[in-house]
């Protein structure tokens, strides 16, 4: 029988992956949930965008109706012409103020809720990092905007930044320009640096996957075995 014994039990876990678009973080999600389930916890995956973001068809709609911005998700055959978080006029950004804000408190009510839910380990895919990071970290109003949310949102007992290169990730998911790209890793790499965001380097995918449970294994104090040798979770 599959056993997670520890002097101080740490579930539910709350973890968060974030990045530029093309980073990998379905992938490693996936390859994450995957080897936790397969160790026997418990693991509920959320989408910020799905689960956590109020009005979230109005303003998808917004973006596609007035700021011509295509809709669907890039791949190398399929390319796609994002035009909505790369826009980045002061008025659009003080309305980001505001609709961030009600991201963070909608953030808080679906955490509170998950945590009661069961779960061993909760994995959201994006977080309000994500939302965050598309505000001008340069502008004094913007950093006070970014520390007033962040302190009204529950911080994940791990929050991932897969770090990526940005010629790198267009190719692999081809949505926005690529100078905006380098410009939107740049403000995650300052959060990262305010915030404590667990950073993790452009490596293979094996190799991130390995630091990432690294990381993991370090904050729940389990230790989970690979797939190559069964089931098992143990204390350390």
């Amino acid at each position: 029988m599959n056993s997670a014994e520890t002097t101080e039990p740490r579930l539910p876990l709350l973890i968060s992956f974030s990045g530029i678009d093309g980073a990998g973080k379905s992938t490693q999600i996936e390859k994450l949930c995957g080897r936790l389930s397969q160790a026997g916890l418990s693991v509920k995956q959320l989408a910020f965008w799905d689960n956590a973001v109020p009005l979230a068809r109005l303003r998808a709609g917004f973006s596609h109706k007035f700021l011509d911005s295509e809709g669907g998700i890039g791949s190398p055959d399929k390319p796609v012409h994002r035009n909505d978080k790369n826009v980045r006029t002061w008025y659009l950004n003080l309305a980001r103020c505001g609709l961030f804000l009600m991201d963070a408190l909608c953030l808080r009510r679906v955490v509170a809720a998950a945590r009661k839910g069961g779960a061993d380990i909760i994995v959201f895919d994006r977080y309000i990092y994500d939302q965050l990071a598309i505000l001008p970290f340069e502008h004094p109003v913007a950093r006070i905007c970014i520390r007033f949310i962040l302190g009204l949102v529950p911080a994940p007992d791990v929050a991932y930044l897969l770090d990526a290169d940005p010629d790198a990730a267009i190719k692999r998911k081809p949505e926005y320009p690529v100078d905006f790209l380098r410009r939107y890793r740049l403000t995650y790499l300052r959060l990262q640096r305010a915030v404590g965001l667990a950073l993790i380097p452009p490596l293979t995918v094996d190799e991130v996957h390995e630091a990432i449970m690294q990381k993991f294994e370090s904050v729940s104090g389990l230790r989970i075995a690979g797939p190559s040798f069964g089931l098992m979770v143990s204390a350390w």
